[in-house]
């Protein structure tokens, strides 16, 4: 299984990105994707945002109004959009999925995407 995220990079404060991470790999059923952080030499990882299947989502209050988790089902796919971003939301993106694969529940993570805010 994989987890491949793309859209990170450097943006001024203020600014916009939207990440993305497919999912691939032997896959029969990809249940909650979502996106977690870590700021680099500082602690572990933190919640962003997840969605189920049914779109539900889970956002950490302190990003409610300025990130938007959407999925894309048959792309096993998940996104997140960032909107006024502060120098704080500098970190490392994570996806992460809890999916079955050859039958079995299990989860997976992505290797990361660097997110750096700053003028």
């Amino acid at each position: 299984v994989q987890l491949v995220e793309s859209g990170g990079g450097l943006v001024q404060p203020g600014g916009s990105l939207r990440l993305s991470c497919k999912a691939s790999g032997g896959i029969s059923l990809v249940y909650v994707m979502g996106w977690y952080r870590q700021v680099p030499d500082n602690g572990g990882r933190e919640l962003v945002a997840v969605i189920s299947r049914n779109s539900s989502t889970k956002y950490a209050d302190s990003l409610k109004g300025r990130f938007a988790i959407s999925r894309d089902l048959a792309a096993d796919t998940v996104y997140l959009r960032m909107n006024s971003l502060k120098p704080e939301d500098t970190a490392v993106y994570y996806c992460h999925a809890d999916l079955i694969v050859g039958g079995r529940p299990g989860d997976s993570w992505g290797k990361g995407i660097l997110v750096t805010v700053s003028s």
